[in-house]
């Protein structure tokens, strides 16, 4: 019994020791550089046969502590498409205290006959590139990199800030073997741990005693998943990285000797209340003596609380200008801002709140973080990195106010900032959590008259009317652009169209939809078979293609804002034809109401007619309903698709 005991401990300690060995770098063997694809996805252009990070704290002589994290990884190329896993770029700040970062142990290595080739990296291979004032990339390009190749460096950076510990991800865009994250945390500091995700990601925490050299004792937690599948993108997802699975780390609180307990933002509110205190944040609320003069003649005699929020609206809108800066803590300051009629979102929007508490207004700056930096999830300060003005009324009603865009309205947001949930600052330093998406649908109403000669040339005209989101998205993102840009474009979108006697109207007011005229002929939308005519009677705008064809959906869709399309079509037959066969109208609705879709056809003795509409009821769809959405979708772009058939009579 004694010694097959012994057996057993002997095979678990070697089997131990090859895992060990297997996720070391210099270790790279003729069956891996041999292997042609992967095995569990052999469409991935390269796979990460492994990654792991190791953060561990230090500290100096003079008793200040350091975070030190160690990253290894290494990388199989399996098609040219995969060359640009063999570059890597490590953001790091340099505006402030020294952070060091630094990548070893770079070498590529290839299979040359039976014999395995290594290229070291050099230093043409390496080289640092200045982001902004505040942060550097240090990047690396990996040398001697063909189809098989397999790929390893390590990268160390030392940090002496410790209030945010970098994401360590556990997804990327292609496959992984094996991923690990191992972090020790000396006994004086106690950070929150928030995992993002759906990954099932192994956790083994122990604590132990460091020794004598370092005096202090670490709890050693151990993160690990294997076989994870390459992050694969899908439609209308606002960003992926709400959905990617990564760990981050947030300090609670620290307990370091002769200094006694300090705590740090482990909760909003916390977070708010350091934001508010900050002098770059809740002091810029409290100045007026820079706009008084100006406001006063502007709201003389104005009572209604609806008309002050405009007055003021529009004014800031008009007199600042956007330097395109996020940020919810002023650079300038809100007094030399407005003077020079310039300043970054937290200048331009704290200043708003500021004159609106001024008309006695309830009204608070709401942070918030936008779609390209992810949902706030975890309470610390880099969860938010913008802010905007909200205006309570009453019955719970708010008012949503962003400056910054000329073309944004009262709950008419940009859509940088339609990104689920913002945080409201009250005067007092509590906080409320504010939906930022739309709940009324944005509406598009298009009408058009065409057509068909017996050559099957299309000509007509269209009116399209565009409300609240439809609206200030096509001022803010087609009104920018030249009329020749914007209709090459249009003409590229809708092959074979063109476009002439092009007018917009309501440009700059507001208040009213904005609306686009003009005349078209098309020479791509009929089939002409014998003496027969084949059209969809949607024309040019029939949907080609399902944008949700995957079995399988992980995310929510995002369609950012609730939406209403009514199209109608009267369409004029050529001479000689009459009508053989067209179309059945459809109704179809998705259950909860969430989306509508309707399509009626009549015919006269010339003219069929059409009306669509599609109501999309929600901003967020929960993947939940995705099945519901797919086949809702594919029963409309079918229909869509369907012909009418006209014959020579």
């Amino acid at each position: 019994m004694k010694k097959n005991l012994l057996t057993i401990c002997f095979f678990l300690l070697t089997l131990s020791l090859y895992a060990q060995k297997k996720y070391e770098l210099g270790k790279v063997t003729v069956e891996e550089l041999n292997e042609k694809a992967h095995p569990k996805d052999s469409s991935a252009v390269a796979a990460i046969l492994f990654k792991k990070g190791n953060t561990y704290f230090d500290y100096d002589s003079d008793g200040s502590w350091a975070a030190i994290t160690e990253v290894v990884t290494k990388i199989k190329i399996y098609k040219k498409e995969g060359y640009a896993f063999a570059t890597e770029q490590i953001p790091y700040y340099t505006g402030g205290k020294q952070v060091r970062l630094f990548f070893d142990d770079a070498v590529t290595y290839n299979l040359v006959g039976d014999k395995i080739e290594k290229t070291k990296l050099k230093s043409d291979g390496e080289f640092t590139e200045k982001v902004n004032e505040n942060y550097s990339l240090k990047k690396i390009t990996m040398p001697n990199v063909k189809e098989g190749s397999v790929i390893e460096y390590k990268y160390t950076i030392r940090t002496p800030y410790l209030t945010s510990l970098s994401d360590w991800y556990f997804q990327y865009p292609i496959p992984a073997n094996f991923v690990e994250y191992k972090i020790a945390i000396p006994q004086y500091f106690n950070y929150s741990v928030f995992m993002k995700g759906y990954l099932a990601v192994s956790k083994k925490p122990s604590t132990i005693l460091a020794g004598a050299a370092r005096k202090f004792n670490e709890l050693i937690t151990i993160y690990s998943v294997e076989n994870v599948k390459a992050l694969k993108e899908e439609s209308y997802v606002n960003n992926m990285e709400n959905y990617t699975s990564m760990l981050q780390f947030e300090l609670a609180s620290t307990d370091l000797p002769n200094q006694g307990l300090k705590h740090y933002a482990a909760d909003w509110e916390s977070v708010v209340k350091n934001i508010y205190d900050d002098k770059d944040f809740g002091d810029e609320l409290n100045y007026k003596s820079y706009f008084e003069k100006d406001l006063e003649p502007i709201l003389k005699g104005i009572t209604s609380r609806e008309e002050k929020i405009k007055l003021i609206f529009d004014y800031v809108k008009t007199r600042m200008n956007w330097n395109e800066k996020y940020g919810y803590y002023c650079k300038t300051g809100v007094k030399k801002a407005y003077a020079e009629k310039v300043g970054n979102v937290a200048e331009i929007n704290l200043m708003l709140v500021a004159m609106l508490r001024y008309a006695e207004l309830k009204a608070n700056p709401v942070l918030i973080s936008t779609r390209s930096n992810g949902i706030a999830v975890s309470p610390n300060r880099t969860a938010y990195n913008y802010v905007i003005a909200g205006v309570e009324l009453d019955n719970k009603q708010m008012v949503l106010l962003d400056a910054t865009s000329k073309n944004a309205l009262p709950n008419i947001l940009p859509f940088r900032t339609l990104n689920w949930i913002g945080r409201m600052i009250r005067n007092d330093k509590t906080s409320i959590e504010v939906d930022l998406m739309p709940q009324n649908n944005s509406k598009e109403i298009v009408n058009v008259v065409a057509a068909i000669d017996e050559e099957g040339k299309v000509n007509g005209k269209i009116r399209g009317q565009y409300f609240d989101y439809n609206a200030y998205g096509f001022r803010e993102i087609h009104l920018k652009k030249s009329k020749d840009k914007y209709l090459e474009e249009l003409e590229k979108r809708y092959t074979g169209i063109e476009i002439d006697e092009y007018t917009t109207t309501n440009d700059n007011d507001l208040s009213k939809a904005m609306i686009e005229t003009f005349s078209f002929v098309n020479t791509n939308l009929v089939e002409r078979i014998g003496d027969k005519i084949y059209f969809s009677p949607l024309l040019h705008f029939a949907r080609q293609d399902n944008p949700f064809k995957d079995e399988v959906r992980e995310y929510p869709v995002d369609f950012m804002y609730p939406s209403q399309e009514k199209y109608s079509y009267t369409i004029t037959i050529p001479k000689g034809y009459e009508v053989e066969s067209m179309p059945a109208p459809l109704a179809v609705a998705m259950e909860g109401n969430i989306g509508i879709f309707k399509y009626n056809i009549v015919k006269t003795a010339n003219q069929i007619q059409v009306t669509t509409q599609l109501d999309m009821n929600y901003p967020i769809i929960p993947p939940d309903f995705y099945y519901t959405l797919r086949d809702f979708y594919k029963k409309m772009v079918d229909k869509q698709n369907e012909k009418v058939v006209l014959k020579k009579v």
